[in-house]
């Protein structure tokens, strides 16, 4: 499928796997706008995108985003919470595990309330990651909130058909995700990794790649693809 001409949104689109995707379909040629919780992040994507904020978590502000600038042909989210509780299960709080589950709730306000604004054959793609298939300890809310996410997209792809929904599922990818700076964070990346199939992390643009192929392949519906390295083999 030429993607050349269409509408986007990327929702989480100002860093990260967001970027990426946001410059990969701003090179297919098409309008994208990139969205997040602020406009001051510290990346930017190319200039051929356009910048909004918007808190995926704050219905409100979501359904005004939608009917000020929908309709859309594609719509993204890599948006993720600004905490994730991680730890042994039965140390972490409970408040904590629960907040991580922002993370859903934004996926699924983006997609329930964005319908209206999404063209009938419009593409939707959101991003789990790989504990949800190989939970690491101390990873247990993490884990499930990607396989609530998994299961969210399964469930809804019938209902809401022709769009279709997609998820990719990432591996330990290079992102702003990880605070560590300089050699610690090269060390602990190569750590995480070396023992992986392809022993090294991914980058957002890998993933994005990814991203593509499903908005492209009009013959996928509530499917996930994992961009992992490996790191969910046996």
């Amino acid at each position: 499928m030429n993607l050349t001409g269409m509408r986007a949104v990327v929702f989480g689109g100002t860093s990260g796997i967001g970027l990426a995707v946001v410059d990969q379909l701003a090179a297919e040629g098409v309008d994208v706008l990139a969205a997040s919780r602020t406009a001051t992040d510290r990346n930017k994507p190319e200039e051929q995108a356009s910048r909004h904020s918007v808190d995926v978590l704050d219905r409100e502000d979501l359904s005004k985003f939608y009917e000020d600038h929908g309709p859309f042909d594609i719509m993204v989210n890599t948006a993720v919470p600004s905490s994730r509780a991680q730890g042994p299960f039965a140390e972490m709080t409970l408040d904590g595990f629960q907040a991580t589950f922002d993370k859903l709730w934004g996926y699924v306000n983006s997609v329930r309330l964005g319908l209206t604004s999404l063209n009938t054959n419009a593409s939707i793609v959101l991003v789990s990651g790989f504990p949800a298939k190989k939970c690491l300890p101390g990873a247990s809310a993490i884990s499930t909130v990607g396989n609530a996410i998994e299961g969210f997209v399964r469930a809804i792809a019938p209902e809401i058909s022709p769009r279709r929904i997609n998820a990719v599922s990432p591996g330990i990818i290079d992102t702003p995700l990880f605070p560590q700076e300089g050699v610690a964070r090269e060390e602990f990346l190569q750590q995480t990794t070396e023992a992986h199939p392809v022993p090294r992390p991914g980058t957002s643009a890998e993933v994005a790649q990814a991203v593509l192929f499903l908005l492209k392949n009009d013959f996928t519906t509530g499917t996930v693809v994992d961009v992992d390295g490996g790191a969910t083999l046996p």
